[in-house]
């Protein structure tokens, strides 16, 4: 069957539909045996008609699946409905979203490159950065992620990529995309634009400028944190480097969590609605509570991005962070006063979950590299699921009635 797999492709009829019916059919290919269904290929290898086809196969001389690290059917149709999502030529997926990020920069960096990196990203980034590619030679500078003429000033000849996230982890800071692309070119560098938060049904960054898109995958594109993966999208020209760093590093993803994330895309467009509506009502809620000091949420008019975060995205997105009264102590009996809210890093679930940063996600950083990222101590996040509303600020006045 995996010899005429395309025979049913659906990307000719899809040409010019809405973003749901592409979350939903994009990718999918049909045979007799799966006629509705998206099949799952659990295989390691392929089997060939003949020596002078495996051959061709391997040269890249014809069309076909070689070896599953590196072509796999379902893997493809995540791949390619993702691909039509963001607007991108091609996607490839990965095995996680750190590893979408590091198959960007092994495949467009070398020794003597240079990257400027937005100080607010996720700790894991910003530790792949300092503690390895440093290690073989690539220069890494950090700039604050809305200062535009800092993004300019600080970009050198040999400054490869520039790598934001917009809306950042966890304080939804935002960078004017469409203008930071601008810089970027004109000085002869790459945009990369962690799209993990927003996910391509509230932003496509690639439309506004941007070169390359990556993912957690495991966050709202899964949607019921179930397991891992990540992807890479842009031109493919560009992606041709990714494919032969997978190909050769193996970093890959597996056929059964593509096929998990395809189920998960179905839902995407719908989901994300849902959750900007309940972090919407949530954070005007936390806004007006005794205990809180400041509430960070693109889609308050009390954030200073609130204009752009209503220009360049569909929806503000389902992360809201609060500062608390008390520091460290205080975030902690706000989270362990909740009870319905699961205490967990994770984010992007169907559950609501609840964390603090400056000892999880971020704390592998020094206070120094938290405190130039914004993380203090009395921040919590809470990444906002698909319960009732009611039912979570219930479970959050118990935080703020710890306090």
């Amino acid at each position: 069957m995996s010899q005429d797999w395309d025979a049913g492709r659906l990307d000719s009829d899809l040409e010019g539909v809405a973003f749901d019916t592409l979350a939903v059919r994009a990718g999918q290919h049909r045979t007799p045996e799966a006629e509705h269904g998206d099949p799952m290929f659990f295989t390691s290898s392929y089997v060939f008609r003949t020596a002078a086809d495996a051959a061709a196969r391997f040269a890249g001389e014809v069309p076909g699946n070689v070896y599953s690290r590196y072509t796999n059917p379902t893997v493809r149709a995540f791949e390619e409905r993702i691909a039509a999502l963001e607007g991108a030529e091609q996607a490839v997926a990965t095995a996680t979203g750190m590893a979408a990020i590091m198959a960007v920069v092994m495949s467009f960096c070398s020794a003597g490159d240079h990257v400027l990196v937005s100080r607010s990203v996720f700790g894991s980034t910003i530790s792949l950065f300092e503690k390895y590619f440093k290690r073989f030679g690539v220069e890494v500078d950090y700039v604050p992620l809305a200062d535009l003429s800092g993004w300019d000033a600080a970009i050198k000849p040999n400054t490869k990529l520039l790598f934001v996230e917009s809306p950042s982890n966890p304080l939804a800071e935002l960078v004017d995309i469409a203008a930071l692309a601008e810089i970027a070119h004109a000085k002869g560098a790459m945009l990369v634009v962690d799209n993990c938060f927003c996910t391509p049904a509230l932003q496509q960054p690639l439309k506004l400028g941007a070169d390359v898109v990556v993912h957690s995958a495991t966050k709202f594109i899964d949607g019921q944190g179930r397991c891992m993966g990540g992807v890479v999208a842009g031109r493919g020209e560009q992606m041709k480097e990714v494919v032969g760093f997978l190909r050769t590093a193996g970093p890959t993803l597996s056929p059964f969590n593509a096929w998990i994330f395809l189920k998960g895309l179905e839902t995407l467009g719908l989901r994300m609605k849902a959750h900007c509506a309940n972090a919407q009502l949530l954070a005007e809620w936390l806004e007006q509570q005794d205990g809180i000091e400041k509430v960070h949420y693109a889609g308050l008019k009390s954030h200073p991005q609130h204009d752009l975060a209503a220009r360049q995205q569909r929806g503000f997105g389902a992360v809201v962070s609060f500062e608390v009264k008390g520091g460290k102590e205080g975030a902690w009996r706000f989270i362990d006063a909740t009870r319905l809210i699961s205490i967990t890093a994770n984010l992007g679930d169907s559950k609501t979950t609840i964390t603090h940063p400056s000892t999880t996600s971020h704390g592998r950083l020094s206070p120094q590299e938290r405190e130039a990222a914004g993380i203090r101590d009395s921040l919590i996040r809470v990444a906002v699921g698909l319960e009732d509303v009611a039912d979570l600020q219930a479970d959050l006045a118990r935080g703020l009635a710890a306090l």
